[in-house]
């Protein structure tokens, strides 16, 4: 402490003599024994002359680079040589002390975040109109139904009732209904979400919608007969990104049953609650390269991977082992449930038992690894199987599958709670199984054309998650023949096709691809196909953002921000868009 205060008179006695321009003209103080010292410490206990010399050689480089301009201060250790000091020293402080009491007498006023967002905006008017404010938030991408906002629409709710119009909102009143969700708003206003400009983002998803929306054929699968009782024409897309934004397009509050896209979430369960070791001790990590529900297994008598029906079976059987049906299905109902932010999640029994009357095949698989002791010891098959048709039978809307992706991409925190559902373990894990196994036989080339880790189920569902982004749900019935939803493919792979048209088949951009529509006889085909799809347009590919690439829109970035390809494979940079 002797030495900290010691080094700080020395160091204002150097600027202070530095500023002199005769160092002889004024008598050269003497330093005498402190009397006072503001930290309370008793005077008795001053330093010497010797260790004052000591604490100022070490400090010499300092003080030799110091600012001769630096305003004086009173020092802690008083001494009858830096009296005369201080009167020195005290026309040089007067200046800097009336100002410094200028500023407390007339404090800088510094607008409130709640101030901010209310000039951006009413815009230069004195008060804002309910719907306009409403209207900005949307563009945002926030919802009013928002959970994180239910304060801030409470509070609106119950000040327009005191208001004289019920239709505006003052600067004050505002700042009361926005000062609970203040932080949040102002991210959103201020376009710190991981899509900045939402709106334009949204009207790229809808234009993809649209294109996908005239397709017709595919089949609506029939082996469940529960199924088959849904609209051909239904269509949605829906999606929620790791911010909470949220955008949803046709459809989208009409329930499904998840069939073959719950899946991943219990495997992401299983590994939650056990890791990964005791999962894979029971389960492949391999794509089969066959049929979803063939009665196969790999070299080591485990099905291949838990993405198929055989692997999905024996995930279900590590789930709560020990407990009843009734436990087990309330407790991955609840997982589910958080996994989608209390959205909807509920159960169609109709499927259930049309599930279970016509799983003939399923119960074969059954019976098969019950023989090659697949199982945990102790395991009732039946009671699996049960369970097994249950979870498939659970109903979502793409507006609620949306947030469980988006929980997926957001590396296990749910984006509308804030709450942690599944360890980084378990979603790194599911997502590379989507990427390498989701699509049936349709997952090497989904992976290959867009890169991107995705289930699909004969419900006609494809959930698809863009890491670190968002999650995305399309939703059509029709299947395709390897019995994926052929909207669903071609909103994530094939964006448009132009005329005019042309007879021969041999011309097809790709060969024999699933989505396309049988044709009897003659077959008319676009002679200039268009392959400019969600990661054709958008970067979102695994590999998009290597070096030399092609340019993309880049929805993460404010303005749609590109990258470029140099101009030359030597070049070592790459462009912006913008400049």
């Amino acid at each position: 402490m002797l030495h900290f205060r010691f080094t700080i008179v020395l160091k204002d006695l150097l600027n202070n003599t530095l500023r002199r321009p005769l160092p002889g003209s004024i008598p050269k103080p003497r330093l005498a024994p402190a009397r006072h010292c503001c930290t309370g410490i008793a005077g008795s206990r001053a330093a010497s002359p010797r260790l004052k010399v000591l604490g100022a050689a070490s400090h010499r480089p300092l003080l030799r680079t110091a600012s001769c301009a630096v305003p004086s201060r009173r020092y802690c250790v008083k001494t009858e040589g830096s009296v005369y000091l201080d009167e020195q020293l005290k026309k040089d402080g007067d200046n800097s002390a009336e100002e410094a009491g200028d500023k407390r007498r007339k404090p800088e006023i510094v607008p409130s975040l709640e101030d901010l967002l209310f000039y951006t905006v009413a815009e230069g008017e004195e008060k804002i109109p309910v719907h306009k404010f409403l209207t900005a938030l949307k563009a945002t991408g926030l919802s009013t139904g928002d959970p994180r906002l239910k304060e801030c629409m409470e509070t609106l709710k119950e000040s327009l009732k005191n208001t004289e119009d019920g239709l505006t909102l003052d600067r004050e009143l505002f700042k009361k209904c926005v000062q609970s969700n203040i932080i949040l708003l102002t991210q959103a206003f201020r376009k710190k979400f991981v899509i900045p400009d939402f709106q334009a983002f949204t009207s790229h998803i809808d234009d993809l919608y649209e294109n996908s929306k005239s397709l017709s054929g595919g089949q609506v699968a029939d082996y469940i007969p529960q199924l088959a009782k849904f609209s051909p024409e239904l269509w949605s897309v829906s999606l929620c990104t790791v911010d909470g934004q949220r955008h949803t397009i046709g459809d989208s509050k009409v329930p499904f049953c998840l069939q073959s896209c719950v899946k991943p979430l219990k495997y992401a369960i299983a590994v939650n609650d056990h890791g990964t070791e005791y999962v894979h001790s029971f389960i492949g990590k391999e794509p089969s390269g066959l049929r979803f529900n063939k009665l196969f297994l790999n070299e080591e008598d485990k099905p291949h991977n838990p993405m198929v029906n055989a692997g999905a079976i024996v995930c279900t059987s590590l789930i709560k082992q020990g407990e009843g049906n009734a436990d087990k299905f309330d407790y991955l109902m609840n997982f589910l449930k958080k996994m989608a932010g209390n959205e909807y999640v509920g159960f169609s029994n109709a499927t259930f038992q049309s599930e279970r009357e016509s799983g003939d095949r399923n119960f074969a698989i059954g019976y098969y690894l019950k023989e090659k002791k697949c199982f945990p010891e102790g395991t009732d098959m039946t009671s699996v199987l049960d369970l097994y048709f249950q979870l498939c039978s659970i109903e979502v809307t793409c507006e609620s599958a949306s947030v469980m992706a988006a929980t997926l991409a957001n590396g296990g925190f749910c984006p509308m709670t804030g709450e942690r559902v599944l360890s980084p373990e378990a979603v790194r894990n599911t997502l590379s199984l989507m990427h390498s196994c989701g699509m049936y036989d349709f997952s090497g080339q989904f992976a290959f054309h867009v890169g991107l880790p995705a289930k699909s189920g004969v419900s006609g569902g494809i959930l698809l998650v863009v890491p670190n982004v968002m999650g995305i749900v399309c939703w059509s019935p029709p299947l395709d023949k390897l019995g994926n939803s052929v909207r669903g493919i071609q909103f994530c792979t094939v964006r448009h096709v132009e005329k005019p048209l042309i007879r021969n088949l041999e011309l097809l951009f790709w060969e024999k691809r699933p989505w396309q529509v049988e044709l009897e006889g003659t077959r008319l085909i676009s002679s200039a196909l268009v392959v400019q799809d969600l990661v054709e347009l958008f970067n979102f590919h695994n590999y998009d953002n290597l070096r030399h690439f092609v340019k993309k829109y880049d929805p993460r970035r404010e303005g749609g921000e590109q990258r470029v390809r140099a101009s030359s494979p030597d070049s070592s940079h790459s462009v912006s868009a913008h400049g």
